[in-house]
């Protein structure tokens, strides 16, 4: 028995269950609990809201007390990196795109009311699966490193494929795709954060595709949009545009009372700001201002968490690549002092170092980047390497001084093993 699970038992038995108890509440077999206390076997998505309750927890608690940990003498950056680049790492990684592709191609063909029957539509992952698919994004959200909540979500993909091939009614697959657009938003979400841009856009192919299926304007904009970010971090800001201009059509036809078309424009502010549009991007950033008119009940938490909180540190970005580092710097400064998740604050901090750079200040760029190192060492994030790269293409200037000279041969180290 791992630890976790062994507290998985310690909380059961807390809460006055016995394992038969325990059993007979959630309608499953005794020795189903005894596998799932040993490790040998995890609860199915569909079973978890009904065990949470029992257990006086959240679902996210839950996750926390499924998920084996490695053991400390053994756990490194590189064991937690679910999509990282061991064999075993790209064998999760394999078996996720093959989901993918399996995916698509369910979401494209019409309904199969016809077609020989391979067991029907699972009712408790109806049920449950939007919750389950909340809590995984509030994991993704919260947590340092992104990776870990990978094997909860290739788990949730697998339920999800397997459920979509069964029999169902049209209500039951308009459902389904829903729900499979969602999860791959965070499915492409985790590829990124990897440095798997490839892979992140076929997820976000997919995601579109299925929230098309599912008539939802807004789930299939946003698939659209990250798609596109995907371009603009790779430099293709000419690639990037003509997705944008789709998902803005598209969320032009969604629920003016959520913030899609504003994360739209927002976006579109960093693909003219590539291409060198100030007008443009200026007009676009003050479309996504207008998300302060909303209310409170304009993103969801999951697949669409904008909110206005972050154009602080957009505008930052784009004023930096504008050639704007004045008008950047009091950007990237407010938003310092706003509540960041770790890896928005080391790439708002390394978009100061950057500033730094343009007024070669040695000191401002040594405070800045030494700390976004720090937070990207307890990240394990990719994305947080990758920024740091950006970095290390503006050192030129001052790498006579063995200060950034010093700093240079540490951010590639960290990249190396990000």
């Amino acid at each position: 028995m791992t630890l976790r699970r062994k507290r998985f038992a310690e909380r059961r038995a807390a809460r006055g269950y016995s394992q038969e108890d325990f059993a007979e509440a959630l309608a499953v077999a005794v020795s189903t609990v005894i596998r799932w206390e040993g490790g040998r076997a995890t609860p199915r998505p569909h079973q978890r809201p009904k065990i949470a309750d029992l257990l006086g927890i959240t679902l996210f608690e839950l996750e926390g007390l499924l998920v084996d940990e490695p053991p400390a003498e053994v756990a490194a950056p590189s064991d937690v990196a679910a999509l990282g680049h061991s064999d075993d790492d790209d064998m999760r990684r394999r078996e996720v795109l093959g989901l993918l592709a399996v995916t698509g191609a369910l979401v494209a063909l019409p309904g199969s009311d016809d077609s020989p029957p391979r067991g029907r539509t699972d009712a408790g992952l109806l049920v449950s699966g939007e919750e389950v698919h909340r809590s995984l994004w509030q994991v993704f959200t919260l947590s340092d490193s992104k990776q870990t909540v990978f094997p909860a979500v290739r788990r949730q993909l697998h339920a999800l494929t397997t459920c979509l091939a069964g029999v169902h009614t049209n209500a039951d697959r308009t459902r389904l795709c829903t729900m499979t657009a969602d999860l791959y938003q965070l499915a492409g979400e985790l590829f990124f954060d990897a440095n798997r841009y490839t892979d992140a856009a076929q997820c976000y192919t997919v995601a579109a595709h299925a929230a098309h299926a599912g008539g939802e304007y807004d789930l299939w904009a946003c698939a659209m949009t990250r798609h596109a970010y995907v371009e603009l971090y790779a430099h293709r800001a000419s690639a990037a545009q003509p997705l944008l201009a789709a998902a803005h059509r598209i969320a032009r036809q969604g629920d003016t009372a959520l913030s899609t078309r504003h994360w739209v424009a927002a976006v579109q502010a960093e693909a003219y700001a590539a291409m060198g549009d100030i007008d443009a991007c200026g007009r676009a950033l003050d479309e996504a201002e207008k998300v302060h008119a909303l209310d409170g009940r304009s993103r969801n938490g999951g697949w669409l968490r904008f909110d206005g909180s972050r154009l602080f540190e957009e505008r930052g970005a784009c004023y930096l690549r504008l050639g704007r580092p004045d008008l950047a710097e009091d950007a990237l400064t407010s938003a310092l002092v706003q509540p960041l998740s770790l890896r928005r604050r080391a790439a708002v901090l390394t978009d100061l170092a950057v500033v730094g750079i343009h007024r070669r200040d040695v000191d401002q760029v040594m405070h800045y980047a030494e700390t976004a190192i720090s937070l990207a060492g307890r990240s394990n994030s990719g994305f947080v390497g990758k920024k740091l790269d950006g970095l290390r293409e503006h050192l030129a200037p001052l790498m006579p001084d063995d200060r950034i000279s010093d700093l240079d041969h540490r951010i590639a180290a960290l990249s190396r093993t990000a």
